[in-house]
């Protein structure tokens, strides 16, 4: 019995040198290094897309003024990202974004969480909550300018309504998955109404959410860019920029913009990836500096 005690003791030191080992090679990654183990996958991805581009229009598959190469293309990218009105219309198209997707985030986190915590509701509004999420932006437009006219108001109506469902659906997927002994222990130490939604469900059902908010988000997007270019009030925005170039046939402005709103859609993701990755850490399902 004291062997296997003894033994039992070397074999737990041990482990715990090696995870101790582990930590310290991951906390001695350089910044740079992170930085460089973040980038080079982007960097890859961009040099194949833009070979496998430039080898469609090499093909002659269309001419080259209805689809023009990297080589026409980037210089008038480069032209279009350096002057004062792009940046105000990503400005505006951002606020508008923004100002959608924070009203999306009020209105499914409120319908998730009364859903998701009464059966009435679920077996009522369950299935419209995944119907609107199913249904394409695009078809509320119609009825957004009949209630609202060509407005700010039209463009987030649509945007909200693109969203909100998928993060209601997140978050009530998430406390669906809450495990029932963390339920019962926060009853057992009292936790009840607002407190257990607070303290238990909602740290509980995170990591759903945050899915469900990325998911939203990419819903808002869409909508938004469905928005600006149906929408036109008057003031420059991203999806007016895409409209006028269209209509004036310049095509190397128009695939200019198309990765202006690409590159927007890649840095979001990166801050949805940089808050998944905070919370596997925080409930220890990645290592510190991987």
């Amino acid at each position: 019995m004291v062997l296997e005690r003894q033994e039992s003791g070397r074999l737990q030191r041990q482990i715990a040198g090696l995870d101790a080992l582990e930590l310290t090679a991951g906390a001695r990654k350089s910044p740079l290094t992170r930085i460089w183990s973040a980038l080079w996958p982007i960097a890859t991805a961009v040099l194949i897309s833009l070979a496998a581009w430039e080898l469609v229009v090499l093909s002659g598959w269309r001419e080259p003024w209805v689809l023009p190469g990297p080589r026409d293309v980037l210089p008038v990218f480069f032209d279009v990202v350096t002057t004062g009105t792009f940046w105000s219309a990503v400005a505006l198209t951002m606020k508008r974004a923004l100002i959608g997707f924070a009203l999306a985030v009020l209105v499914g986190g409120v319908a998730g969480a009364l859903v998701s915590q009464s059966w009435v509701l679920r077996r009522a509004f369950g299935s419209l909550i995944t119907g609107l999420q199913t249904m394409p932006s695009i078809a509320w437009f119609p009825l957004a300018i009949l209630l609202f006219k060509l407005s700010e108001s039209a463009i987030l109506f649509v945007v909200v309504l693109g969203a909100a469902p998928s993060i209601a659906n997140g978050l009530i997927a998430g406390v669906d998955y809450t495990p029932p002994i963390l339920l019962r222990v926060g009853k057992t130490m009292g936790l009840t109404g607002l407190a257990r939604y607070r303290h238990l469900v909602i740290p509980a059902s995170l990591p759903s959410f945050v899915a469900g908010l990325k998911q939203g988000w990419a819903f808002a997007w869409r909508s938004l860019m469905a928005g600006e270019l149906l929408v036109i009030i008057g003031k420059q925005s991203v999806g007016t920029l895409l409209h006028f170039s269209r209509e004036v046939s310049d095509t190397a402005e128009m695939i200019s913009v198309m990765i202006v709103i690409l590159i927007i859609g890649i840095l979001v993701d990166q801050l949805f990836a940089m808050v998944d990755r905070a919370i596997r850490t925080r409930w220890g399902l990645e290592r510190v500096g991987d």
